[in-house]
């Protein structure tokens, strides 16, 4: 053990450049040769030698807990071994201040307004990418050449079509039934039919199964409208992009076939990206808790989901359309802001504010503008998206707004664009799910692919007791 330390301390004397890379390999042989555990905690003890530190003073007793620094500079102080040395837990509620994980998928910074997928800025990538390939993006790490993406598009094809004994699923839910529900429930229900799914089988045919998913999930969310309607089902054509498929499954009709629209396939590529994945989320969250009790990826999917469809969540969108339609009765700007004010309404300013972006959230940006261009463009009539303007502009002049971060996000534009698109309100959440899934499976994949303990928090009680000695 000494002698293997003094290996270690000797080899990363070589500077950062020289000994990083090469003590991956060397760890990584050491695997192969020795006890895994012994290097671990050799190569462990070492950084920890290296490390920044910060001081805990707890009652009589100094702790030391070592920073970690993620590549974009944000610090963190390792609590692992907390409770272990001293007895204490922290206490986070919502957690906005617990780094769950590692994950090199997505960055935001709220402060700054950035989000970048794989280290591309979000800006970037739907000016030149479109869904699939940023799909490709998220579960793969990087942007696919003109090959990879062939045998992607090639496999999202194949796996198209629902099987044939699942369509029966469908016509056993109410009629009213939501379209997220029914998503959930089929999602889940996949396991059934592809049973290969534990996490080792997954990881040998981890691109297969993701490219089955997220083509699956798009006939799944058409099938879902379809049902809801009351209309026959449409099949996907192997002769259209992922966005085209979807919208011609959506609403084409033996009586009535549809158009598709390369400005509206456009747009929804956008919307797609917009939302493929944003980092530590609810939903994400879920995903990782689930996914950490070994859970197959249907199952864990299908939690994710139902995370999502929450108001605060998934269904934000549809909350603003819904306040846009009430103003719209009500038909005053400033008297619905007042209401908004008073602490003693219900009132709530729905698409305005984040949990983590501080200023403008960039993707708010991006729809805003795309919003305003097809609308133009198809020439679209909304009084919404009038009320949304004359909305924004207002609130952004309020200095109750301004001094608490009070900014667009991007559910304020995102449900506009969807009904000039001719997606029911009730489908928004569904869109949100089938644009997010490339981001749960990458989050999944990065899980799985390390030594992941399954998630256990702690609590503060703060229930009844009982005194010691006390009768019963």
């Amino acid at each position: 053990m000494q002698a293997g330390k003094i290996f270690l301390q000797f080899f990363y004397s070589g500077g950062p450049e020289f000994s990083e890379r090469f003590l991956i390999f060397f760890i990584f042989r050491a695997r192969l040769l020795a006890s895994v555990s012994d290097w671990t905690v050799l190569l462990k003890e070492l950084l920890m030698e290296k490390s920044e530190f910060v001081v805990l003073k707890i009652e009589d007793r100094e702790i030391r807990l070592p920073v970690v620094t993620g590549s974009e500079g944000e610090k963190a102080f390792d609590i692992t071994q907390l409770r272990k040395q001293t007895g204490y837990i922290t206490i986070d509620p919502g957690l906005m201040n617990t780094g769950a994980c590692y994950s090199s998928i997505t960055f935001v910074d709220g402060e700054r307004g950035i989000l970048r997928y794989r280290g591309i800025p979000i800006e970037e990538l739907v000016k030149k990418a479109s869904f699939v390939q940023i799909a490709y993006l998220l579960v793969h790490g990087t942007l696919p050449d003109e090959g990879q993406l062939r045998e992607f598009s090639e496999l999202l094809n194949i796996n198209s079509l629902l099987h044939e004994d699942m369509r029966h699923f469908f016509d056993h839910f109410p009629r009213g039934a939501h379209p997220m529900h029914i998503l959930s429930t089929m999602i889940n229900a996949l396991a059934a039919f592809y049973p290969n799914v534990d996490l080792q089988s997954m990881e040998e045919d981890i691109e297969f199964s993701t490219a089955r998913l997220i083509s699956i999930v798009r006939t799944m969310a058409a099938m879902a409208y379809k049902k809801s309607v009351g209309e026959p089902v449409v099949y996907p054509r192997h002769d259209l992009s992922y966005c085209a498929n979807f919208l011609n499954m959506m609403f084409d009709s033996p009586v009535n076939p549809y158009k598709i629209s390369p400005e509206a396939v456009r747009v929804l590529n956008i919307l797609l990206i917009l939302h493929a994945d944003h980092e530590q989320n609810c939903s994400t969250t879920t995903v990782r808790t689930i996914g950490s009790a070994q859970v197959n990826l249907y199952a864990t999917i299908s939690a994710g989901i139902s995370a999502l469809s929450g108001p605060l969540h998934g269904g934000a969108n549809q909350e603003v359309v819904e306040m846009l339609r009430s103003i719209e009765r009500g038909g005053s700007i400033d008297a619905f802001l007042a209401k908004v004010k008073d602490k003693n309404s219900p009132t709530r300013l729905m698409g305005f504010g984040h949990r983590v972006y501080k200023t403008f959230d960039p993707r708010a940006k991006i729809i805003k503008k795309e919003c305003h261009a097809y609308l133009k463009k198809m020439k679209i009539s909304d009084p919404l998206l009038d009320i949304a303007l004359e909305l924004e502009k207002t609130a952004l002049n309020d200095d109750y707004f301004i001094s608490r971060n009070l900014y667009p996000n991007v559910d304020f534009y995102s449900g506009i664009v969807y009904r000039a698109l001719g997606i029911p309100e009730n489908m928004f959440t569904v869109m949100f799910a089938l644009a997010r899934l490339p981001g749960w499976i990458a989050h999944w994949k990065e899980m799985i692919g390390t030594n992941t303990k399954i998630v256990r928090p702690r609590q503060i009680y703060i229930g009844r007791n009982r005194v010691r000695g006390a009768k019963r």
